[in-house]
């Protein structure tokens, strides 16, 4: 289904690697999940940028050691979740300035 996905948005060649929970056999927010990205990618966590609109998604990654970007398409007001994403951006257009690749 991913693999699909990432062809038809024509974004496969953007793309480093594809990961799925389906490796681990769990889903978010449980910690393998995490760990999967900074084991196929090589990279602590504190190296990692988890970009996403949930909120709960972005606490577990960020209680996991990834740096976190929280997505806010919609403007919505902050959940209440015990610690703030380290940025806010409301399109991923934001993104590449926000991590310094712009």
């Amino acid at each position: 289904m991913l693999a699909a996905a990432v062809t038809n948005a024509g974004i496969k060649d953007a793309l480093d690697a594809v990961l799925s929970v389906e490796e681990v056999k769990v889903y978010k927010p449980h910690p393998a999940v995490y760990q999967l990205a900074v084991d196929r990618l090589d990279l602590k966590a504190t190296a990692v940028c988890f970009v996403s609109s949930n909120s709960w998604d972005a606490y577990s990654a960020k209680a996991f050691g990834f740096h976190v970007i929280w997505c806010n398409r919609s403007g919505q007001a902050p959940e209440r979740i015990p610690e703030a994403p380290d940025a806010e951006i409301r399109t991923l257009s934001d993104l590449p300035e926000i991590i310094g690749v712009a």
